[in-house]
């Protein structure tokens, strides 16, 4: 087995094993927004996503990146068992910090977020009693990362898979009782329960305990933290241009307008996204590890690159057919407005999975300073152009404009890392990327044929090509026969 093949197969276990279990989310997530929306409809889903959007606001500017820079340090401290037990033991002393930070910060904020979210104070009591929900996640955070540092993936996605569906157990029969009254007390609870989980499943994992003075922490963790604060500048950023388009959308439309935008961003982020989810666990400390040789980045990431687009690639084609039995699956009739949204924006996961593939090397780099300039370049994009988009088109420019975003997202990234880094897709990927985005850009216009028989007999061809042909370039790179017997034995 040569060196390439057992990285596929290393990438594409990984995959499995999360994204098994990201498909049982998938299904709680399901129902639960089946019964969210039917209990208590499209205002209901915009109240949530506006409460979580300002939440994450705060979270974003408090938490201080400390995940995703602990998921670093931990990776490359995991052979000493030593190191380990100090970054563990920073790690946990600065997400107590964080976490209290926000829970603080929110509370004190709270009359703000109810005016500025809502144009009133009716929701500064649901405000202060949603801030604990900071705190919770910060220390759910604090358990998830160490078992990604260290590549626990089964441990990782069982907590991720317990902590959802228990948190669907509690929420439910608030909403059935209490229906819109129950948003708040779901939302903390299923936090607690989250928490809970992660704890338990950390808990498996037997490492050195190490005490650190307060000074210590702030000493030995310096990088950490440095990182950390350019990734919560990056992280405040994103979810501030979210949560300003969603008030933009609210106040130049309506409540349910948010509701819909919110609806359509799960099926692309959350269940078509489950791809870039079950990918991010194993990649991300798998890069870091290699992050000073610009070999192994290059060749970690095209293969990286190459998985995500042949996964992709099918499941891009089956949402474009049946994008409104999804969404009536997945909500009720009353959000097939989404529909043209959700068909502009898949097209555009094909091209974020290669961008969100290079993106990921300025943050295993740790090159903070370019990675803020362009984090700042590209969310003042991304929110000049959906507000564009939504003011002349509605929710379809807001689909347009996701495809739009990450095309020039995509083309940022490349000239970045070519001229930073001397890295380069070299052209058999090119040609495999661009044949992918040929199957899925016909499959798109092939939904505007009039003739419902001749349409219906290109979608069918277009999504047997799609699977074998993902099939086929994948059976080259994994030598499936060898991989599922080397499995069973």
């Amino acid at each position: 087995m040569t060196d390439a093949q057992s990285s596929y197969r290393q990438i594409i276990k990984s995959t499995s094993i999360f994204g098994s279990v990201q498909v049982f989310g998938i299904l709680i997530s399901l129902v639960r927004s089946k019964i969210i929306a039917l209990l208590i409809g499209p205002a209901g889903i915009g109240l949530i996503g506006l409460f979580n959007s300002a939440i994450n606001l705060v979270g974003s500017f408090t938490n201080a990146g400390i995940e995703t820079s602990g998921i670093k340090a931990i990776s490359t401290a995991e052979k000493n068992a030593e190191s380990l037990g100090k970054e563990v033991s920073i790690l946990r002393r600065l997400i107590w910090i964080t976490g209290i930070l926000g829970a603080i910060s929110v509370a004190v904020l709270s009359p703000i977020l109810s005016r500025v979210t809502f144009g009133n104070d009716q929701y500064t009591l649901a405000f202060v009693l949603i801030a604990s929900t900071l705190l919770f996640k910060q220390l759910a955070n604090g358990s998830l990362v160490v078992l990604q540092g260290l590549s626990k993936i089964q441990y990782l996605a069982k907590a991720n898979l317990y902590g959802n569906l228990l948190g669907l157990l509690i929420s439910l029969p608030l909403y059935y009782w209490f229906k819109i009254n129950g948003i708040v007390p779901s939302i903390v609870l299923s936090s607690v329960i989250a928490m809970l989980v992660a704890f338990y499943y950390r808990a498996k994992i037997k490492i050195e305990n190490v005490k650190l003075t307060n000074k210590e922490v702030f000493a030995e963790g310096k990088q950490l933290i440095v990182l950390g604060f350019s990734l919560s500048l990056i992280g405040l950023l994103t979810t501030l241009s979210s949560y300003l388009l969603q008030v933009f959308i609210s106040n130049y439309k309506s409540v349910s307008e948010v509701g819909f935008y919110s609806a359509a961003f799960t099926i692309l982020n959350t269940y078509v996204g489950v791809i870039f989810t079950a990918m991010a666990t194993d990649y991300f400390p798998r890069l870091a590890k290699v992050c000073h040789d610009n070999v192994q980045v290059k060749k970690l990431v095209t293969e990286q690159s190459i998985i995500a687009i042949l996964l992709l690639t099918p499941i891009v084609v089956l949402f474009l057919v049946f994008a409104p039995t999804v969404i009536r699956l997945l909500y009720s009739k009353e959000f097939l407005p989404i529909v043209p949204l959700v068909c502009w924006g898949i097209l555009g996961m094909i091209v974020k999975a290669v961008s969100w593939s290079m993106g990921y090397v300025l943050i295993a780099k740790g090159d903070s300073r370019i990675f803020i300039k362009t984090s700042i370049f590209f969310n003042s994009l991304f929110l000049i152009i959906n507000i564009l988009g939504f003011y002349f088109y509605g929710l379809e420019g807001l689909g347009i404009t996701f495809l739009v975003n990450y095309i020039i997202h995509f083309f940022g990234l490349k000239l970045i890392t070519a001229k930073r880094y001397d890295f380069e897709f070299d052209k058999e990927f090119y040609k495999l990327f661009f044949f992918c985005i040929l199957i899925c850009l016909g499959s798109f216009l092939s939904l505007n044929i009039e003739s419902v028989v001749l349409k219906y007999i290109l979608l069918s061809v277009l999504i047997l090509i799609s699977f074998g042909f993902s099939f086929v370039q994948l059976n080259k790179r994994l030598n499936f026969k060898d991989f599922f017997s080397r499995k069973n034995k």
